[in-house]
């Protein structure tokens, strides 16, 4: 299949085909039908993205394929207009009188979906206070179908490796900008916004109406330090903290951008101002590292096959006290997906996956060290999606 770089969008006969595919699941177990609760598996499979709150919201399917969405009085017109289903069910809203998952029985019966029935979960979660009758209190024998779900994830289609590809495009410009505009006694807040707003901007004169982000955490182009500044550098999930930057600091910069619920991930270690010989020797690991990583992911290798040449590499080299987290995470829809680089994942990896890798070193003497590229899975080996440079004397502010 040739997919254009411009088609922005995942076309009406691909999410029929990932349903028809569940259908098969369904068959396969003996199911009546399922129930889909998940904002993103809502969307893998209708296309339709919303905010998720304390009103139940779900994706439902019988094994004629026949296709609906139940939704609360307030996103009817929201799902009639972008769920690709057959029909739509509502209630008044939540909490209301009857409550809504009985309004959820109804739709179930009227689509012939009784007994055993497939779904992420045993009724919808408990978001933001929400109460109400698991599945199995409605009468129903669930199966677990969430593996099934994310195994289909699991393996790109090209129109979406085709908007992860767009997506690199534009996190490159915005950890370009955000590089370009570091400097000391600047603050992080002042350099985020100046380089998102601009890298958003040249994404929106470019593309123009036919972008959407198709999410409801962020939009347009962003890159961020997020608090990895200096010392902070060696706290990999440390959080935004108006730091002020000097000279000598250790930075890690990251980037994204949202293109039709898909996103890639791009993050470069920089330091400002002449390195020390202990960031160089660092910094000279972390690259070893990740090269080693990129040599490991091939087709018919195991996930944890990965991590543990990786593992062996910090072993050798005395660093294995520096070591925080395995060395990368499938992604696509969610920034976080399966399968996992870790040791304890057994996954078979195969084309059309698609993974960050960023193995990491994390010394508090020094700050953190962590590239991160986004590669997806070939025939032969893998292709690197994200371009930005990795040297040190480019990422040297």
């Amino acid at each position: 299949m040739t997919v254009s770089h411009f088609q922005l969008q995942i076309a009406e006969p691909e999410y029929r085909r990932r349903c028809d595919a569940l259908r098969d699941q369904l068959a396969a177990r003996d199911l009546a039908g399922v129930v889909l609760f998940s904002g993103d598996y809502v969307k893998y499979y209708t296309g339709f993205a919303f905010i998720p709150t304390e009103r139940p919201i779900g994706f439902v399917m019988n094994r004629d394929g026949e296709r609906a969405m139940f939704v609360p009085r307030m996103e009817l017109e929201h799902a009639r207009a972008n769920a690709l289903i057959d029909r739509t069910a509502h209630y008044v809203e939540y909490p209301d009188s009857p409550h809504p998952m009985e309004r959820l029985r109804t739709l179930l019966g009227e689509m012939g979906i009784a007994g055993r029935v497939g779904a992420d979960s045993d009724g919808y979660p408990r978001l933001f206070g929400y109460r109400g009758r698991s599945l199995s209190e409605m009468g129903l024998t669930v199966t677990p179908i969430s593996e099934v779900v994310e195994d289909q994830m699991m393996i790109k289609s090209p129109a979406e490796i085709a908007l992860i590809e767009e997506s690199t495009r534009w996190a490159n410009l915005a950890l370009r900008l955000l590089q370009t505009y570091t400097a000391p006694g600047r603050t992080e807040t002042e350099v985020t916004q100046r380089a998102n707003f601009e890298a958003t901007q040249a994404m929106l004169n470019t593309l123009g109406p036919i972008y959407k982000a198709q999410g409801w955490q962020r939009d347009g182009a962003h890159a961020e330090y997020r608090g990895q500044i200096g010392r902070n550098a060696a706290i990999p999930h440390a959080l935004a903290n108006n730091i002020a930057f000097q000279t000598g600091d250790v930075l890690v910069g990251e980037a994204a951008a949202a293109v039709w619920g898909y996103s890639t991930e791009l993050e470069r270690t920089m330091i400002i101002g002449r390195a020390s010989d202990g960031q160089k020797r660092l910094f000279d690991h972390m690259l070893a590292l990740q090269n080693l990583a990129f040599e490991a992911i091939q087709p018919g290798a195991r996930c944890c096959d990965v991590d543990t040449a990786v593992r062996a590499y910090y072993a050798e080299h005395g660093l294995q006290g520096l070591w925080r987290h395995h060395t990368g995470h499938a992604i696509g829809m969610r920034y976080h997906e399966g399968p996992f680089l870790d040791v304890g994942d057994t996954t078979v990896i195969q084309p059309g996956m698609v993974f960050t890798v960023e193995p990491g070193l994390y010394d508090e003497a020094y700050g953190g060290f962590r590239h991160s590229d986004t590669v997806v899975v070939t025939e032969d080996g893998i292709r690197i999606l994200t371009y930005y440079p990795r040297d040190l004397a480019s990422l040297t502010v």
